[in-house]
């Protein structure tokens, strides 16, 4: 047991120094973990609506920090370049992260132009029953998307990565909420960069 948290601490702290240097990205993802804590609480009293929290305020502002305002260039502080950190990232690098959005983007409008999904389900009468099914189906995709790279982890490294990136993925919210909530008032002091990064605080 003590190696195995071994391996989630080693793939918090790589995710934390390669891939969240921007106090603005961490301050999002501190905007994200308190609603994926929401999203967790909902899921015993609304399973669609924590569907709905955990996409559309969670990923949202979570892959919006990546996306624009994590740098991309060569990193600097580690001397790696931006294609060796998405090469050996455990969890979903961009490429990953996108067929997933792009999956995420498409099933509101599968939804509306085949309500039954091809009778494998009761068709909603109403918009908030189609609400509903959204949030089912987002639900659903999230499972899904850690099953599956939790499965395929077992093949690429063995059975013992991929529960510990399963586990990091589900603490991720409380871990983030640990080590980024002083990120907003570092952000508010004019910090563009985490400071514990040599020279590339702000």
């Amino acid at each position: 047991m003590g190696d195995f948290w071994k391996q989630v601490k080693v793939l918090q702290q790589d995710d934390h120094r390669y891939y969240h240097q921007c106090r603005i990205n961490q301050t999002l993802h501190l905007v994200s973990a308190l609603s994926f804590i929401a999203a967790y609480v909902l899921l015993f009293t609304n399973p669609a609506l924590a569907g709905i929290v955990g996409w559309l305020v969670g990923m949202v502002t979570r892959q919006s920090g990546h996306i624009f305002f994590e740098p991309r260039g060569h990193d600097r502080i580690h001397d790696v370049s931006y294609d060796y950190k998405e090469s050996i990232k455990v969890g979903f690098n961009m490429r990953r992260k996108a067929i997933l959005i792009t999956v995420w983007l498409s099933l509101p409008a599968l939804l509306a132009l085949a309500p039954s999904l091809f009778g494998l389900i009761s068709p909603a009468t109403n918009f908030a029953g189609y609400v509903n099914d959204v949030g089912l189906m987002w639900l659903a995709l999230g499972a899904g998307g850690l099953l599956f790279r939790t499965v395929h982890l077992f093949f690429l490294r063995g059975p013992s990565w991929g529960l510990a990136w399963a586990c990091k993925i589900l603490l991720d919210p409380f871990h983030n909420v640990h080590i980024y909530w002083e990120s907003p008032l570092a952000l508010l002091r004019g910090q563009r960069y985490d400071p514990l990064h040599k020279n590339q605080a702000g």
